[in-house]
């Protein structure tokens, strides 16, 4: 079995005690692909070295297959880790590279020989099996990384960054053979990174993680649809997620409505309800919306005369597939929509947008906590 167990795992560095990673609790089923993310220094890539055995933790328990590792040295706890650098040896060529700790365990020749070029054909790396590393590009270096880890057959997969030195298309590549080749292998693995489009694409389900303790663990589609917290809905998010802040005032039929300077958005039943029993009522709080459940259509305006919000255009993002446009609604931050490709606005030219307000968050503006999750 390869499930992994992490129990209130702290570690504290220096003197001062100061907190890496504080009561990380967390359970990975057998063959899931985790993925763990946030910004740099919030303690995911401490994490995962310390399962890996690379670095001590101050308190808690980890288990790997059921197995308490808290005091196995790395090479016993039957893992495989994938670097940000590649990590192969340049006076190697690539079978040497994949053979190596292969070697180190004293398996028959004739076995390593068998499971390199097996591992090779995965990953369609055969022809490279006489270069050296410096004659390999980063993808072709990936690979070995890759072929490395897999040849040992290994009960858990561990991946730091790996795609981080790639370019952008390469890291797209290289995603697709990552998911690929687990799906094949079925071997459980915890993948960080610090890419919210590589979280949202590549895990079953996501960590996300601030200053060392975990925002929320959920899949991918719950992450982005139902954030737990402000941090967590601005984070995960291309374009970022809109927030205003605004007064929740009671309307005549029991609902509420959310009042900016600019605008009076009548909220729908759902978070209505919920709001007025966490008792929001003339409170002010944060309102988030995505750029996709923002509209430009006038069939859409027409419909909708009470979600409206009115802005100065003053940014047009041209991305092949998707024009956004950032208009100045007198908010701290430009809003952003997502926009038809076959319209044209000008700059400085005034913008209508109209809100699908059931797909509308609100935060508690002190606590960032989802008020209507």
């Amino acid at each position: 079995m390869g499930s992994i167990v992490l129990k209130h795992v702290d570690k504290r560095y220096g003197k001062d005690k100061l907190y890496a990673v504080k009561d990380f609790t967390l359970e990975i089923s057998d063959g899931e692909f985790l993925v763990m993310v946030g910004p740099s220094g919030c303690g995911k890539s401490t994490t995962l070295r310390m399962i890996a055995g690379l670095e001590h933790i101050s308190d808690g328990e980890i288990y790997i297959g059921e197995r308490l590792v808290n005091h196995l040295p790395s090479k016993d706890r039957d893992i495989a880790m994938v670097f940000q650098n590649y990590a192969l040896y340049p006076n190697l060529n690539v079978y040497e590279n994949i053979a190596f700790g292969l070697r180190m365990r004293k398996m028959p020749k004739h076995e390593i020989d068998q499971a390199v070029k097996r591992a090779a054909r995965t990953l369609e790396i055969e022809n490279f099996l006489e270069r050296k590393p410096k004659q390999l590009s980063g993808g072709q270096r990936q690979r070995v990384a890759l072929g490395r880890a897999i040849v040992r057959n290994p009960q858990v997969f561990l991946m730091d960054e790996p795609l981080s030195n790639l370019d952008a298309k390469l890291r797209v590549q290289m995603r697709t053979e990552i998911i690929k080749l687990h799906k094949q292998l079925g071997v459980t693995t915890v993948y960080v990174t610090h890419d919210q489009v590589e979280a949202m694409t590549m895990g079953d389900r996501i960590v996300v993680m601030k200053d060392g303790v975990i925002q929320q663990v959920d899949t991918p589609r719950n992450v982005y649809g139902n954030p737990k917290n402000m941090f967590v809905a601005g984070f995960m998010g291309a374009p970022p997620i809109n927030f205003i802040e605004g007064k929740l005032l009671e309307c005549s039929d029991g609902l509420l409505e959310f009042h900016t300077r600019k605008a009076a958005l009548k909220i729908p039943e759902r978070q209505s309800r919920k709001l007025l029993e966490k008792r929001k009522a003339n409170r002010t709080v944060t309102m988030g919306i995505r750029c996709e459940h923002v509209h430009m259509d006038p069939a859409m305006r027409e419909a909708h005369p009470h979600a409206q919000i009115s802005g100065i255009h003053k940014i047009s993002e041209y991305m092949g597939a998707d024009l956004y446009l950032y208009a100045d609604i007198g908010a701290s931050n430009l809003f952003i929509a997502r926009a038809d490709l076959e319209g044209s606005v000008k700059e400085d030219e005034k913008v209508v947008f109209t809100l699908d307000m059931r797909k509308a968050l609100f935060f508690d503006s002190d606590s960032g906590e989802n008020l209507v999750q």
